[in-house]
């Protein structure tokens, strides 16, 4: 067994992009893959997802990857171009941008192109990163819409800063500026994130985004998957190492920052924060071993980590220990060690294996 394995699951895969569908039975399903598809691997999940209408990349670096493999289906950079030296690449090679500053419209109005792209203005209706203000819009649309580089209409997306949060009014209030400032227009839009599939269908539109409920994570604080019917995708695992006898008073790894009160069993696990498991993960920190939850103890090494096993415990060497995923819920783990799940399925390095099932 290697050291450290993520294993995906494209039968989960496959079942989130059904539970989406059922959620916005009447939309385009725009699947996010960007950073790698949250850590999955960009090209097997966009090959899993074959049933999405197109993907959505941060990066075109990300963009150019799945083109190389024979990937057709629309691709969106959610940022847009960086460069007026990218729009030739756009052009070439059919991926449609988000437009959201003056100076990339400016870079469309002077391009020369063979074939103008298909555009997304980005607007700003809350979240305050990116995207067109509204008091910008007449302005930004009279020229986006003479700019011959273009395809028209054009489209128009928005993105949403505090879905998560139901009980607070800012994504209604998001919904309804969108919806009155893009009422004129003839382009195709999308608003809807994760946790706007899940619990605001006014944001639904033509096209939705589903990011990380792709990947079988809640995008709500204190849930998990399976309570929005959600499949685990990423099961992260390795093995027990060494088991061994501790005394009661004696310290465990480096800092020595947490003692044992009383005689047990510690096993050492082949993991640690060189493979992105996090080196801020504190004492008590579940991990799933032979179908138990015990506590991490001490601190996380490059290499290696240390479990509680318990006094008389029975495990061996070989055993399987698992971080999060089938059996222990990455939100669980995550809410423990005081970060998002996002942060800790984007964050492995190439150290861990990626088994495909």
């Amino acid at each position: 067994m290697k050291a450290a394995i993520a294993q995906i699951n494209t039968a989960a895969l496959r079942h989130n992009l059904a539970v989406v569908k059922r959620h916005a039975p009447d939309c385009k399903i725009i699947a996010v893959v960007k950073a790698n598809a949250y850590g999955h691997g960009l090209l097997p999940v966009a090959r899993t997802l074959v049933d999405a209408d197109a993907y959505a990349v941060a990066r075109i670096e990300e963009a150019l990857m799945l083109r190389s493999c024979a990937v057709v289906k629309p691709i969106v950079l959610l940022e847009g171009f960086f460069s007026s030296a990218d729009l030739p690449v756009l052009a070439a090679n059919n991926l449609q941008t988000a437009v959201h500053t003056w100076e990339q419209l400016e870079a469309l109005e002077q391009a020369e192109l063979p074939a103008p792209v298909v555009a997304w203005l980005k607007l700003d209706t809350g979240m305050h990163r990116l995207g067109v203000r509204s008091d910008e819009m007449p302005a930004f649309i009279a020229r986006l819409a003479r700019c011959k580089n273009v395809v028209q209409p054009f489209n128009i997306m928005t993105h949403f800063s505090r879905s998560d949060e139901l009980e607070q009014s800012t994504t209604r209030e998001q919904i309804d500026l969108f919806s009155r400032l893009t009422a004129p227009l003839l382009g195709e839009r999308a608003m809807a994130n994760s946790a706007g599939i899940l619990a605001w269908p006014d944001s639904h539109c033509d096209w939705v985004r589903p990011g990380v409920i792709l990947y079988g994570v809640s995008p709500f604080p204190n849930t998990v998957a399976a309570d929005y019917d959600l499949q685990p995708v990423m099961t992260l695992k390795t093995q027990l190492i060494a088991v061994r006898d501790h005394k009661a008073g004696e310290p465990v790894g480096y800092g020595a920052n947490w003692v044992s009160d009383r005689d047990t069993r510690l096993g050492v696990i082949a993991i640690g924060y060189g493979d992105g498991y996090p080196r801020m993960a504190p004492n008590g920190t579940s991990v799933l071993v032979n179908g138990r939850i015990v506590p991490l103890v001490g601190r996380v090494s490059m290499d290696m980590t240390t479990v509680d096993l318990g006094p008389g415990a029975t495990d061996k060497a070989g055993d399987e220990a698992v971080l999060w995923g089938e059996g222990l819920p990455v939100e669980r783990v995550a809410d423990e060690i005081g970060t998002i799940p996002y942060e800790l399925i984007t964050k492995l390095t190439s150290r861990v294996f990626m088994e495909y099932v």
